[in-house]
């Protein structure tokens, strides 16, 4: 079992108050955060969201990789996008779905076998599986 931690220092109400989102595991940064950058425009800051979707679209393309590799198909590359869709839903905000778009390079693999593989992708990458109750579509594509 492997453990990560991030950290949120926030000041203030949620109209104007900041938060601080702290990688403490990786010790790799820390990102500011703010109602109106994440109910609005970024602004030069992050929000929940966009963290949501650098975890999805990464560990898709693990996943993605480790799938085709075991199925004898190495890719050269793959880049894997995702759009987490956040707004205003009945008496407060959800997160309403989430969008992986992905192109890779896969010498020696056909259209079905990728197809198919990038489906699976995406119904065993943890993220995914972490995100069940959230609608998450799929658009692949070799590159």
């Amino acid at each position: 079992m492997t453990d990560r931690t991030a950290t949120t220092t926030w000041t203030g109400d949620l109209a104007t108050g900041t938060g601080t989102v702290t990688l403490d595991t990786s010790k790799a940064g820390g990102f500011t955060v703010s109602w109106p950058s994440r109910a609005a425009e970024a602004n030069g800051l992050t929000s929940p969201e966009e963290l949501i979707a650098a975890a999805h679209s990464s560990c898709y393309s693990m996943q993605f990789s480790a799938l085709l590799t075991d199925a004898g198909f190495p890719p050269e590359r793959i880049e894997t996008s995702a759009r987490v869709s956040f707004g205003p839903a009945g008496d407060g905000f959800a997160i309403s779905g989430i969008a992986l778009t992905v192109r890779a390079a896969v010498p020696g693999a056909d259209t079905q076998v990728f197809a198919r593989l990038a489906e699976q992708a995406k119904q065993v990458c943890p993220v995914s599986a972490a995100l069940t109750g959230t609608g998450i579509t799929l658009d692949a594509a070799p590159a």
